[in-house]
C-alpha cells in the first residue's frame, strides 16, 4: 500500500472540508462565485497547512492558517453585508 504524501493529504482534506462548507451555501442559493471562493479557500488552506513549517500543534496551525486566509474575504463580506457574519441574522 502506497503512503499518501502530506501535500496530497492536505489537498484531499481541503476538498472534503470545502465540500462540507459549500453544501449549505448551495441550498441557500448563493452565487457560484461565492461557492467557488469558499471551496477554493479550503483547498488552499489544506495545501498551506500541509506545507507549513510552523512549530505549533497541528490543530492550532490549521485554525491559524484558515483564519488568516479568511480575513480578506470576511472584510469584503462584512463591508457589504455585516449581518451575514453574525451567527443569528
Amino acid at each position: 500500500m502506497k503512503k499518501i504524501s502530506k501535500i496530497n493529504a492536505g489537498i484531499i482534506f481541503g476538498i472534503i472540508i470545502g465540500t462540507i462548507d459549500v453544501i449549505p451555501m448551495i441550498f441557500l442559493k448563493l452565487t457560484w462565485d461565492a461557492n467557488l471562493s469558499a471551496f477554493l479557500m479550503w483547498v488552499i488552506a489544506g495545501f498551506l497547512i500541509s506545507t507549513s513549517n510552523l512549530k505549533i500543534n497541528g490543530v492550532l496551525k490549521g485554525i491559524l492558517i484558515s483564519f488568516l486566509l479568511l480575513i480578506p474575504s470576511a472584510v469584503i463580506i462584512g463591508w457589504q453585508q455585516p449581518t451575514s457574519l453574525t451567527r443569528f441574522s
